[in-house]
């Protein structure tokens, strides 16, 4: 079955529920949208809103006041697994109040067994799950609870092929996502992505590149191709560096971003991609996880210590004004205190411009959760507490060197500061100016002029 014909066949349940939907609630229904989790779920739930959109929904923010609520989950945390849990439990007084609401459960937890299981058992007012294969079948799934008046649950897995020309409304209009791969091969021993996500799949250049040009023809300034594993990328001999140039070569005024990387496939190929593309990001996001070569091989990472710090250098060499992000698990099992040491070792070294910190979150169904771990939770809080310590210090000491330099920036949301607009740089630091809303979307030339709590730039001029 072709990629077309997969979401073709549910436009039949499209027409069917624009003649369905207005009676059975009484109204024009209004769609309230969570989401939780990682850029590509932000992705998924424009794709949830653009299907609904076409059925003839409108949005609200207030749950109170929606037929339709629907929670996109992550499944890579416990806390965020809760949180759901949590705010699903919730709605029962408002399932209880309006008979007629729909509440749904979709994304990376819903494709899990044991949630189905959960909802199915403990959540008697959830009507629909469907997981992360299942998202296309939307409007199938909704016709089906709306015609037979019974739950439906979907977490059919056996879909290999990647459904496309799934309509997007996206809630800006200056930033896009932009997939172009689902799922990894990687199997982390941490890591569920690959059971609720599946064996990774690249979309065709023609369909990124046509994506693309949609999104620079709406106006879109900042663009950020989204996979798991997005240096892993290949099409009919395309690989990412390859793509990164096909579609920085597109007309049009914007920055390219992408993420997330792994280290094992970041090639030299792409840094120099990174170098040569002009509208390329000058930013990676390449998370490490661990500075110890045993963790990191307890991990399933296939790179040592000394391979990451090797690539970091040549990165850093070959791209000018390059800025590195990357994630940090603290207190996975058998960390000792000697491996964490080896981690803040690497932090001092890279002097990364931030990063992303997490205390280990045993995942039901993955290696590590069947691990050995001795360490207690409070040790684990204070080698956290001693990591964002190191880090801290490390953000300020950069903060003071930008005193005085001019960057182009993107102005994309508002400051932290009554009256200021904030933007990123190319290399992705965050710099607020005064200015209002007037200015979103706009490219700004601005200079930094300090760096106390946030970093304060002067608009020199608007492009």
């Amino acid at each position: 079955m072709s990629d077309d014909v997969l979401y073709t066949e549910q436009k039949q349940y499209v027409g069917l529920l624009k003649n369905m939907i207005t009676p059975h609630f009484g109204h024009t229904p209004k769609a309230c949208i969570i989401t939780y989790g990682c850029q590509q779920n932000v992705s998924d739930s424009e794709r949830i809103r653009g299907i609904l959109d076409d059925i003839g929904f409108e949005f609200t923010e207030d749950k109170a006041s929606a037929d339709f609520i629907i929670f996109n989950t992550c499944a890579v945390r416990e806390h965020a697994q809760d949180r759901v849990f949590g705010n699903v439990g919730a709605l029962k007084n408002l399932k209880r109040k309006n008979p007629n609401l729909i509440v749904a459960l979709c994304g990376c937890m819903a494709q899990q067994e044991s949630v189905k299981e959960r909802i199915k058992n403990s959540f008697s007012f959830v009507d629909l799950l469907f997981g992360t294969f299942a998202l296309y079948r939307l409007p199938q799934n909704i016709y089906k609870l709306l015609k037979d008046n019974h739950r439906v649950f979907d977490i059919d897995d056996s879909i290999s092929d990647i459904p496309e020309g799934v309509p997007a409304k996206r809630d800006g209009t200056f930033k896009g996502w932009l997939p172009i791969m689902y799922g990894c091969n990687n199997f982390c021993t941490y890591c569920i992505v690959p059971y609720v996500r599946g064996r990774e799949r690249s979309r065709s250049v023609e369909r990124i590149v046509d994506d693309a040009k949609k999104l620079i023809a709406d106006g879109c300034k900042d663009i950020t191709l989204l996979g798991q594993n997005v240096n892993s990328y290949n099409y009919n001999g395309t690989d990412f560096p390859d793509l990164l140039k096909i579609i920085n070569d597109l007309e049009g005024d914007f920055v390219l971003r992408f993420m997330t990387s792994h280290p094992k496939d970041c090639s030299d190929k792409l840094i120099c991609a990174v170098r040569d593309c002009q509208k390329v990001a000058k930013h990676i996001h390449l998370p490490f996880q661990s500075g110890s070569t045993k963790i990191l091989k307890a991990m399933n990472r296939r790179y040592t210590k000394e391979q990451y710090l090797s690539l970091i250098k040549k990165a850093y060499d070959t791209i000018p004004g390059l800025t590195v992000t990357s994630d940090i698990i603290v207190g996975f099992p058998g960390e000792t205190y000697e491996d964490f040491l080896e981690t803040i070792d690497v932090v001092k070294k890279v002097k990364f411009l931030s990063l992303f910190t997490f205390i280990f979150s045993p995942r039901p169904g993955t290696p590590a959760a069947e691990m050995d771990d001795p360490v207690d939770k409070e040790t684990k809080g204070e080698r956290f507490t001693q990591l964002l310590k190191v880090q801290s210090e490390i953000s300020d000491n950069f903060n003071k060197t930008l005193i005085g330099k001019k960057f182009r920036v993107l102005c994309d949301e508002s400051g932290r500061k009554e009256g200021y607009m904030a933007g990123h740089t190319s290399s992705n630091i965050c710099l607020e100016f005064k200015g209002d809303t007037s200015l979103l979307g706009k490219f700004l030339n601005v200079e930094v002029i300090q760096t106390d709590n946030d970093i304060s730039a002067i608009i020199l001029e608007e492009q």
